[in-house]
C-alpha cells in the first residue's frame, strides 16, 4: 500500500467510526433539564387591585416580599416610579407583606410616600415584621387582619466579622441577645469575672460595637418615621423605645390588641378588605414560589421572584436568576452566571408590555 492509499484508508475508517459514535455535546444539551420559570400573573393581580380601588375609593399600592425577599434601597426607586404614575392623592392604601430588611430603606420609603398623600392607610393581612413594621408605623392608620402581626424592631445585623453557623455562613447578631447573655453571666457568676473576656471568644468586639450603634440608629429611625403623623414627641419616643426594647425576641408577634396598647393607631380591617387582600396574596405567593432546577446534587439553577410592587396599571418585580454550586471543601453554596434583574409590566392598549427596569 502506498502512502496515499494508507491515508485514504485511515480517513475512511475514521469517518465510519464517527458516524457510529454518539456526539457528547449534543447529548449533554438534549439531556439538560429545562430551566424552570416562576409565573407572572399581572392580569390577575391587576383585576383584584382594580376591584379594591372601586370598592374603597382610593388608590392601592402593594408591597410584597417572599420569605427570602427583603426591604431594600432599590425598592425606594421602584416606589417612586409607581407614585409618579399614581400622582398626589388625598388618601392612599398600602398593602405590606414582608419579614423586614433595611431600617434605613424603611425611612426613605415612608418619607417618599408621605410626599404623595395626605392620609396613608397601611393594610396588613399577614406578617409585617422588623423593617416592614417601621414602614407601617409611618401611616395615619394601620388596619390589621385576624392573622396579621407587627414585630419588634430591635436591630440585628450581619457583620463581616460575625460568627458563622454550621453551613459556614455569617449569622446576624442582636444587641438584645448580647445583653441577655451578659446579664445571665453576671447573675450566675459570683466571682466578679468580666463576662466580655469570654464573650469575645465567640463574638468579635467590633461586632458588639456595631450592634450597639445600630440599636441607637433604630430608635432614631422610628422617631423620624412617627413624626410624620405624631407630633407629641414624648408619645413618639415611647412607641419607638417599646418597639426596640420591650419584647423578649426580635420576632415576637405584636397582635392588634398589643399594637393598640403601645399607642399605635391600629384597627381591625373589614372582611371585604381582608378577602381581597388574601386573594392578591395568593397570586403573589404563586409568583414568588421557588423555581429551582437541579442539575445534580452539587449544581442547580435558581429562578425566584423576591419582591413585588404594584399599582393600578403597572407592576414591578425583582427576579433572582442565577446558578448555584456547592463547594464541598468550604461547606458553602456559591453563585455564578447571574442574570437577576428588576422587571416592569404595564399595559399597552390591551396587551402587557414587559421590560427590564435598570437600577444601578
Amino acid at each position: 500500500m502506498n502512502l496515499f492509499s494508507f491515508f485514504k484508508s485511515s480517513a475512511s475508517d475514521s469517518t465510519a467510526l464517527s458516524t457510529t459514535s454518539p456526539e457528547p455535546a449534543r447529548m449533554t444539551i438534549e439531556n439538560k433539564p429545562v430551566i424552570k420559570q416562576p409565573p407572572v400573573l399581572f392580569e390577575q393581580t391587576q383585576a383584584v387591585i382594580a376591584k379594591f380601588e372601586e370598592t374603597f375609593g382610593a388608590p392601592l399600592l402593594t408591597y410584597w416580599n417572599n420569605s427570602r425577599g427583603s426591604v431594600c434601597d432599590n425598592d425606594v426607586v421602584v416606589f417612586h416610579e409607581l407614585l409618579e404614575c399614581i400622582g398626589e392623592q388625598e388618601r392612599l392604601f398600602l398593602l405590606i407583606k414582608s419579614d423586614g430588611g433595611s431600617g434605613k430603606a424603611s425611612l426613605r420609603i415612608v418619607n417618599l410616600i408621605r410626599q404623595y398623600c395626605k392620609e396613608l392607610i397601611v393594610l396588613i393581612p399577614l406578617e409585617c415584621a422588623s423593617a416592614a413594621t417601621m414602614i407601617a408605623i409611618g401611616a395615619n392608620e394601620i388596619r390589621m387582619g385576624p392573622m396579621a402581626y407587627l414585630s419588634a424592631v430591635d436591630t440585628s445585623l450581619i457583620h463581616e466579622l460575625s460568627p458563622v453557623n454550621q453551613e459556614n455562613n455569617r449569622v446576624s447578631v442582636s444587641l438584645d441577645e448580647l445583653s441577655r447573655a451578659v446579664k445571665l453571666w453576671q447573675n450566675e457568676n459570683k466571682e466578679g469575672i468580666n463576662p466580655y473576656k469570654h464573650l469575645f471568644e465567640y463574638v468579635h468586639p467590633l461586632v458588639i460595637g456595631a450592634v450597639d450603634r445600630a440599636e441607637s440608629l433604630s430608635i432614631m429611625l422610628c422617631n423620624e418615621i412617627l413624626s410624620h403623623h405624631i407630633h407629641d414627641e414624648k408619645k413618639a419616643l415611647n412607641i419607638a423605645t417599646v418597639l426596640n426594647s420591650k419584647y423578649p425576641s426580635h420576632g415576637y408577634p405584636i397582635l392588634l390588641k398589643e399594637a393598640q396598647n403601645i399607642g399605635i393607631n391600629a384597627t381591625l380591617m373589614s372582611k371585604k378588605e381582608h378577602s381581597l387582600l388574601l386573594e392578591l396574596n395568593e397570586f403573589y405567593s404563586e409568583m414568588g414560589q421557588r423555581a429551582t432546577t437541579d442539575f445534580d446534587e452539587l449544581n442547580s439553577h435558581g429562578n425566584e421572584i423576591l419582591n413585588i410592587l404594584e399599582a393600578n396599571g403597572m407592576q414591578f418585580y425583582y427576579q433572582q436568576d442565577k446558578d448555584w454550586f456547592y463547594r464541598v471543601q468550604e461547606r458553602r453554596w456559591f453563585t455564578m452566571n447571574e442574570n437577576s434583574a428588576w422587571f416592569r409590566n404595564q399595559w399597552q392598549g390591551k396587551k402587557v408590555s414587559k421590560t427590564v427596569f435598570h437600577i444601578s
